[in-house]
């Protein structure tokens, strides 16, 4: 049974950091696509971070230069680190895994973590 349990988000200050993580079982972070979606109310999924086969990386350009996606194959974890948080990044983050690197950077899939809601203050 595949699970991802992601790390509880919280209320971070503009332009503060925060880290999350996704602890996987059932499947491996190292020959897996990763990825970090976020979702606000009223708005589609979208794909924030995703890395891939020899780490290669994929990025929002909202989040470029800000965020950065990493994992620990010991740990079989993945990460998302985000710096210089702003207003617009509040949404609930979701940690996805998938084979097929396709269904991740749609966001399709069967692999999800539950959730983890990230609020920005100004």
């Amino acid at each position: 049974q595949v699970q991802l349990v992601e790390s509880v988000g919280g209320l971070v200050q503009a332009g503060g950091s925060l880290r999350l993580s996704c602890a996987a079982s059932g499947i491996s972070v190292s020959i897996n696509a990763m990825g970090w979606h976020r979702q606000s109310p009223g708005q589609e999924r979208e794909l924030v971070a995703a890395i891939f086969n020899r780490n290669l990386t994929r990025y929002a350009d909202s989040v470029k230069g800000r965020f950065t996606i990493s994992r620990d194959n010991a740990k079989n974890t993945a990460y998302l680190q985000m710096t210089s948080l702003k207003p617009e990044d509040p949404a609930v983050y979701y940690c996805q895994a998938d084979r097929t690197p396709i269904r991740v950077l749609v966001a399709t899939g069967d692999y999800w973590g539950q959730g983890t809601q990230v609020t920005v203050s100004s």
